[in-house]
């Protein structure tokens, strides 16, 4: 008796022996010194939320942004939640959140606030629960001598179908421009002002729904707008109706810690990226509109002295969330990642762009470039060499094809071409990946098919060395990251990540996934040497491009490395403001004088973390330092 129960415990006794010996061996100096260490922070549960988006601030405290945190029940009551967690003090609080900040864009802005645009206006509906015939519904005003404004609510009646549709929200529709011949001056005629508006069936059912193109007349309207306003929609059909976007804008300030709104948009956008550019004004790209469409190429700027936006005269259009970066010649390179959505032989290829001209130069090499959606990228250190790596990604939309390659661009070079770089082994979507200030890159988490399907999150991290070009598998993560994750470099050289939101919660696809709301920290070897932190202290809070400042440092001798950084701004695995920039420096006894870059494409304005390294790769704690 006593034999066989100790055969039926023992996988259970091995299985728990070697969770101890896991245990032990992960805690040991030696193997923390080689791997780094892994540790979970857990929120207070009332302080716990769905992250979507997380930014460094210049406060050295981490911006939280759930908005209504994919949950359609938080949406539909206003629930929309903000949190600032300090990763020193460990103190979290709430922030009132003024919109539906989920699948929003944001970027830093010169001086230390966050530019945050776009968010949630509709969840979307899968075509089984879509209920009422809907879709787009484009208004037309022949009157050349004045706009009209029609509101939520307006009837639009089918003049072949008799069928009626009910609009969403208001919609402005400009007047008609007058057209003239250049050369006689004779009147061509009139080109109708349009507006576009969101329509559904009065309704349930298919029967109400239409197959074809019509005309529609305007209920509700007499005389001359009668005869000069007129609606036109194609199929309005019980189809699958896509998340819609909003156009509201905010700064967020991280000393006041709230939301300050600014000009709205030009366009409603849900998933778009902000990039600055050279002139400092940042750049609106891409996201679906207020009726759920990816928005045309119509890009536009952000002016942050007059903070109001205005279009771009130049149209282009990429899939949502796409990554772009200010390159040190002012274009833009687009590396082809992007979180999705949007048509998969539109926008899909890599390459230079030049904003002004509209000019677009492929950049060719890709070994798997059916496999970029939800794959990262990141501007490898130093941010001098102008080399970038796309890490994993996948096939478009839902499909179960995954890429374990790293690809490498050296756009300095005279022709520009991927090449492989080292392999992640598994095929990986979501990869979280993140700068560190010893010119490493920490490349972690991510799953193997779509939303971690299957139960495919993959429980690895690696960390590259630019200089040798290889990967080393370091400590494994201790939670599974997919979807809606990131990570952020902390100003004392510790990484967080944040999110994740795995479609199933089992391998067999049965059971629904549940948001993850842990935090998890991870420390670097560097941290774990037999060197401690360099120390860096006294020195200017500014320091304008071209010119030096001196810090105070007992350790100045051992310095050996300097490296201005860029805080984070991260989400759906798209960080475009991550960048480490080499600094030249001189030491005299305990002072260090640091030079910052005169290329202001290089060196953008805003507030960075300054890094010193010793010979051995340990950073010191950053000092924050503002570029004007």
């Amino acid at each position: 008796m006593v034999l066989a129960l100790a055969g039926m415990n023992g996988p259970w006794l091995y299985r728990f022996g070697t969770e101890k010996y896991h245990q032990y061996k992960i805690n040991q100096p030696e193997y923390k010194a080689a791997n780094g260490k892994w540790e979970i922070v857990e929120f207070p549960e009332e302080y716990r939320q769905n992250t979507i988006h997380a930014a460094l601030l210049r406060t050295g405290k981490v911006l939280l942004v759930a908005g209504s945190g994919n949950n359609q029940d938080n949406f539909d009551a206003k629930r929309y939640d903000t949190r600032i967690w300090d990763p020193v003090k460990g103190t979290i609080k709430k922030v009132p959140t003024p919109a539906d900040l989920f699948c929003t864009g944001h970027t830093q802005l010169a001086n230390g606030n966050l530019l945050i645009a776009g968010g949630t206006k509709r969840y979307e509906k899968l075509k089984g629960d879509v209920k009422k015939a809907g879709g787009l519904m484009v208004v037309h005003n022949e009157n050349p001598d004045k706009p009209i404004t029609l509101p939520a609510g307006t009837r639009f009646v089918g003049k072949e179908n008799g069928k009626t549709f009910v609009s969403k929200d208001p919609v402005l529709v400009p007047r008609a421009t007058k057209n003239f011949d250049k050369e006689t001056g004779e009147f061509l005629g009139n080109t109708p002002g349009y507006g576009r508006t969101y329509v559904e069936a009065q309704k349930n059912g298919n029967k109400y729904a239409t197959g074809t193109q019509d005309n529609y007349t305007v209920q509700g309207l007499s005389g001359e707008d009668a005869q000069n306003t007129y609606g036109i929609a194609e199929k309005l059909a019980l189809d699958k109706k896509d998340f819609q976007g909003i156009d509201d804008a905010f700064e967020f300030d991280p000393i006041a810690e709230k939301y300050i709104k600014v000009d709205p948009m030009k366009e409603s956008r849900w998933y778009p990226t902000l990039t600055t550019l050279s002139d400092g004004k940042i750049l609106s790209v891409s996201g679906l509109d207020d009726i759920g469409q990816l928005v045309p190429g119509k890009n536009e700027v952000y002016d942050p002295e007059t903070k109001k936006w205005t279009y771009t005269d130049k149209v282009r259009q990429f899939p949502t969330y796409p990554a772009l970066f200010l390159m040190q010649n002012g274009k833009v390179f687009y590396s082809g990642s992007n979180a999705g959505y949007g048509p998969d032989d539109v926008g899909r290829d890599p390459g230079v762009w030049d904003v002004e001209t509209n000019k677009f130069e492929k950049v060719p090499g890709l070994s798997d470039p059916n496999m970029l959606e939800t794959s990262g990228t990141v501007l490898l250190p130093p941010a001098q060499d102008e080399k970038y790596m796309v890490i994993g990604g996948g096939g478009v939309g839902e499909s179960r094809l995954a890429s374990e390659k790293t690809r490498i661009v050296d756009l300095k070079a005279d022709d520009p071409k991927f090449v492989d770089g080292p392999s992640m082994d598994k095929g990986t979507r979501y990869p979280q990946a993140s700068i560190l200030p010893n010119d490493d890159v920490l490349i972690s988490g991510g799953s193997e098919d779509y939303r971690g399907r299957s139960d495919s999150n993959i429980l690895e991290a690696r960390i590259y060395d630019t200089e040798k070009n290889e990967m080393k598998r370091v400590a494994d993560p201790l939670v599974g990251r997919n979807y809606h994750s990131g990570s952020i470099l902390l100003p004392d050289g510790r990484l967080m990540f944040f999110g994740s939101d795995s479609l199933y919660a089992d391998k067999a696809n049965t059971k629904p996934g549940e948001f993850e709301q842990r935090v998890e920290i991870y420390t670097p070897p560097y941290l774990y040497g037999e060197e401690s932190q360099p120390e860096l202290k006294d020195g200017p809070e500014t320091i304008k491009r071209g010119k030096s400042g001196t810090f105070t440092s007992k350790d100045a001798a051992s310095v050996k490395s300097v490296r201005l950084i860029r805080p984070s701004a991260s989400t759906h695995v798209t960080d475009v403001d991550q960048r480490s920039i080499e600094l030249d420096f001189t030491t005299d006894g305990d002072k260090i004088t640091v030079t910052v870059p005169k290329n202001r494409n290089l060196v953008q304005a805003g507030w960075y973390m300054l890094f010193v390294n010793t010979g051995d790769g340990t950073p010191s704690k950053a000092q924050w330092v503002q570029v004007p």
